[in-house]
């Protein structure tokens, strides 16, 4: 992750340089809380890294936890960015079975990046001492991706492709077939249990497949 020389920067006015000070915070302490830990990070060299005075540091953020608020809520929009990316046209069992596999593979090639899943250890170590951390990464995180696909189910629902009572149950059915299993093992075991992009895959094809065994419309069978 490449940090920029923000201090030296003196060809922007004043609010350009605010912003990349701010970046460049900000980048600076992704890599030292995902490299330390929450408890083991300091202020001191999240400034060093970042090429401003610690005290320009406590300008832009009141607090360590706020500024690992800040990490998180970066790291997680852009993976919400990146993740749900609309639906798009689909109006036979052939095209939502694609759509599917693609969502699902996007999700999990992302969600187990290594840097989301040390964000996650380290909101859950913290969730004792800081409760908030841990509501704020549920709701930008599973919550979030329940509520899209929840919407999606239901505008698929309307064209008879999918058949349920409750489309936040399905969503959440979906979610934790293609998740469960490849997050626990990385949660536990670290980088090393990250699956191969062919193993996504075949593991994204086998849940879709039990997903679409209780939720496929009749009218596509």
């Amino acid at each position: 992750m490449l940090i920029p020389a923000v201090e030296a920067d003196l060809a922007h006015g004043p609010g350009k340089r605010s912003e990349r000070k701010h970046a460049a915070i900000v980048s600076a302490a992704a890599e030292v809380f995902l490299g330390t830990g929450y408890a083991g990070a300091s202020m001191d060299e999240i400034a060093s890294r970042s090429g401003v005075s610690k005290q320009t540091v406590y300008k832009h953020f009141s607090s360590k936890e706020a500024l690992f608020a800040a990490v998180m809520s970066q790291m997680m929009g852009e993976a919400d960015t990146a993740v749900h990316t609309g639906l798009p046209n689909v109006e036979d069992r052939s095209q939502l079975e694609a759509y599917l596999l693609d969502y699902a593979v996007r999700q999990l090639t992302i969600v187990l990046t290594p840097g989301l899943m040390q964000l996650r250890r380290l909101v859950i170590a913290e969730a004792r001492r800081f409760p908030e951390l841990a509501k704020a990464l549920y709701a930008r995180g599973p919550a979030r991706a329940l509520e899209v696909m929840g919407s999606a189910f239901e505008q698929l629902a309307d064209k008879n492709l999918l058949q349920f009572s409750d489309a936040t149950v399905a969503a959440s059915q979906f979610n934790w077939l293609v998740m469960a299993d490849p997050v626990n093992r990385v949660m536990m075991l670290g980088d090393e249990a990250i699956p191969t992009q062919q193993e996504i895959r075949r593991h994204a094809e086998a849940a879709i497949a039990t997903f679409l065994a209780a939720f496929l419309h009749p009218d596509q069978r």
